[in-house]
């Protein structure tokens, strides 16, 4: 069963349990610098370069990873991939990217129970199905899907889980019986002050790669005949 693979949750009172209700997960997640540090690495040393040469390509900014819960070591990552289908978002390509990668050598094979799933931005309702079904029991992301809509004018995630699901913004289930997903900067938060000030700085810089990246997009977007939603 699914929800028997998942990481377990925060153990709190009942009386801190109804305080915390309406919290997202990873505000009241324990404080883990460690795997903080690592999901920004792979950001700065793994995607953000694929996201540069892909944006080149006329594809959007998103892009996602998979590493192993028991050294953090990258299984995979990759970026958007539209150009070619309008379905390739960040979080498909890389799904789809390893198991190009297990098909042809199976020994790199990994149980998805063992993964933490790493995507750049919050997952819109296509990836976030995507993770389901592929058997993901977590999700860690670092931009909100209100940071797409306003810093990186694609509005879509918030405009499809409004007029499809009938949801507003955050009110999809962010703990549920597949996956649990933590939105990086409220992990953050929860550190130690000089943890927390040394990882706002790397987020800064991170966000500021990215405002450049969003930029060549915008610019070019217009010419991106396999992207109906840009």
């Amino acid at each position: 069963r699914q929800q028997d693979r998942r990481d377990p949750p925060p153990t709190c009172s009942h009386v801190g349990a109804m305080a915390d209700q309406h919290l997202r997960p990873g505000q009241t997640a324990p404080a883990n610098p460690a795997l903080i540090d690592r999901l920004l690495a792979v950001m700065e040393r793994d995607i953000i370069p694929k996201t540069r040469e892909g944006v080149g390509r006329g594809n959007k900014v998103f892009g996602a990873a998979m590493l192993k819960k028991s050294d953090l070591s990258l299984i995979f990552a990759a970026t958007n991939e539209e150009t070619l289908n309008p379905l390739n978002h960040g979080e498909v390509a890389c799904i789809n990217g390893y198991y190009a990668m297990v098909n042809a050598d199976e020994d790199k094979r990994v149980d998805p129970a063992d993964v933490y799933f790493l995507a750049t931005h919050e997952p819109c309702t296509l990836c976030a199905s995507a993770i389901t079904w592929a058997g993901f029991d977590n999700l860690y992301y670092l931009f909100s899907h209100e940071d797409s809509r306003d810093a990186f004018q694609i509005g879509h995630d918030l405009r499809i889980l409004k007029e499809v699901f009938k949801h507003e913004p955050g009110g999809y289930a962010r703990s549920n019986a597949y996956w649990t997903a933590y939105a990086l900067p409220d992990m953050i938060d929860r550190c130690e002050p000089e943890q927390r000030e040394a990882f706002v700085r790397r987020v800064r810089e991170i966000k500021g790669a990215y405002d450049e990246l969003s930029n060549m997009y915008q610019g070019t977007k217009h010419l991106c005949k396999n992207i109906p939603l840009k």
